[in-house]
C-alpha cells in the first residue's frame, strides 16, 4: 500500500513537472504599479457630511466612482451611500483585518505584469489597482464571464478594481451562510474566495482584455480549445503559480485528472459529441461545477474542458516551436486540434 502511494505521487510528480517550461528572466523589465484604497477612501467619509465627502471622492477617483455609486452599488443619493455605508460596515472591518496593507498583492500582479510585457512590449497595462468593498447579497452581485465563471475582478482605464469581499476566506461567516449559499455562491464556488486567487483573477482579466474569447457559437471541441488557449496563456503570464489557483480546481482534482489523462480523453471522445452546441452538453464540460457528470463526483473537477484544450494547446505549440505566442493564439480551434494529433496514453 505505502509503495503504491510513493509510486502515485512519484506519477503526479513527474506529469506536473514535464508541463512546466523553463520562464524567461524579466527582473530587468520595468512595471508602474500604484495602489489606490478606495475602500478604505469610501469608508473614511463622515456620514454626516456626505455629499461633500463624495465631491472628494469624485476628484481623486472620477472614473470609478460613477461605476461605483451606479454600477456596483445601485445608489443615486447620499441616503443610499449611508444606507450602504451602515451595513457593510462590519465587512469592510473584515477587509482590513485581512488586508492590512497590499503590497505583497501588488508585488505579485507587478511580476505578472512584466511577464505581459515581455510577451506583449505593445499592450498597455493598467496603471493602478483599487480595492474595493462591494455589496454581495445577491447572485447578480457577482460578476461572471461570458462562460458563466465567477470574478470579483473588473477593468476600467488604466485601472483593475478588486471586490475585497470576495476574498474573505472560505470560512468567512457570510459566505457560510443559507442566503448566500442559495443565492449568491454555493459552497463549491466561494472554496476560492481566498487571497491567494486575487493575483490568477487579475490576470484572467488581462488575458480576455489580450484575447477577448468569442467562443460561444462554436461546438464543444471549439470552445474547448480556445479556453485552452486562454489557460496556456495564462501558465505564460504565471509560470511560477500553483496550477491548481489557475484552474480553480482542488489539489486532489488536479491529481486526478493528470493522473487519469488519458482514461478520461478516451472516455470523453467516445462518450461525448464533440461536435454538440447545445447549451446543457456545453454547460456540462464548460462552466463552473462541484464536478463533471460521467466521471468521478468525487475528484473529477467541474469545467474539465478546459483542461484538456489546455493540454491539446501545449501539444500543439510543443510540435510548432516556431510559432509566437500571438500566431498560436491566432491559430483556429480545427488547425490546432488536426496538428496537435492529442492522444494521451
Amino acid at each position: 500500500m505505502k509503495q503504491a502511494l510513493i509510486l502515485f505521487i512519484v506519477v503526479i510528480g513527474l506529469a506536473a513537472c514535464g508541463n512546466k517550461t523553463k520562464a524567461p528572466d524579466v527582473s530587468n523589465i520595468s512595471v508602474d504599479l500604484k495602489v489606490e484604497r478606495f475602500d478604505r477612501d469610501f469608508f473614511a467619509l463622515d456620514t454626516n457630511h456626505t455629499e461633500s465627502g463624495m465631491v472628494a471622492l469624485q476628484e481623486k477617483y472620477p472614473v470609478l466612482l460613477p461605476l461605483y455609486l451606479q454600477g456596483i452599488l445601485g445608489v443615486f443619493d447620499p441616503a443610499g451611500v449611508n444606507s450602504f455605508y451602515q451595513y457593510y460596515k462590519p465587512v469592510y472591518d473584515s477587509v482590513q483585518k485581512a488586508f492590512p496593507d497590499f503590497d505583497g498583492i501588488a508585488k505579485e500582479i507587478g511580476q505578472s505584469f512584466r511577464y505581459v510585457k515581455h510577451y506583449f512590449p505593445a499592450y498597455e497595462l493598467p496603471r493602478r489597482i483599487i480595492p474595493i468593498v462591494g455589496p454581495m447579497n445577491a447572485a447578480d452581485d457577482l460578476p461572471r464571464k461570458a462562460n458563466g465563471e465567477y470574478t470579483a475582478v473588473f477593468g476600467r482605464e488604466d485601472f483593475v478594481g478588486i471586490s475585497l469581499q470576495f476574498y474573505l476566506g472560505k470560512d468567512f461567516s457570510l459566505y457560510n451562510v443559507e442566503y448566500f449559499i442559495n443565492n449568491v455562491a454555493p459552497l463549491y464556488i466561494s472554496r476560492r474566495f481566498e487571497k491567494q486567487y486575487i493575483v490568477p483573477d487579475v490576470m484572467k482579466l488581462i488575458v480576455d482584455d489580450l484575447y477577448p474569447d468569442e467562443s460561444q457559437a462554436l461546438p464543444l471541441i471549439g470552445q474547448i480549445i480556445e479556453k485552452g488557449k486562454r489557460w496556456w496563456l495564462l501558465d505564460k503570464l504565471m509560470p511560477h503559480t500553483a496550477d491548481s489557483l489557475k484552474t480553480g480546481y482542488t489539489g486532489l482534482q488536479t491529481e486526478w485528472v493528470e493522473h487519469n489523462e488519458g482514461a478520461v480523453w478516451a472516455s470523453f471522445i467516445k462518450n461525448v459529441n464533440l461536435q454538440a452546441t447545445d447549451r446543457p452538453t456545453i454547460q456540462t464540460f464548460i462552466g463552473d461545477a462541484p464536478f463533471t457528470q460521467f466521471f468521478s463526483q468525487e475528484f473529477a473537477p467541474g469545467n474539465i474542458g478546459p483542461w484538456f484544450g489546455r493540454q491539446i494547446v501545449r501539444k500543439f505549440a510543443a510540435n510548432n516551436s516556431s510559432l509566437t505566442i500571438d500566431e498560436i493564439m491566432k491559430k483556429t480551434p480545427q488547425e490546432i486540434l488536426d496538428d496537435a494529433k492529442y492522444k494521451p496514453k
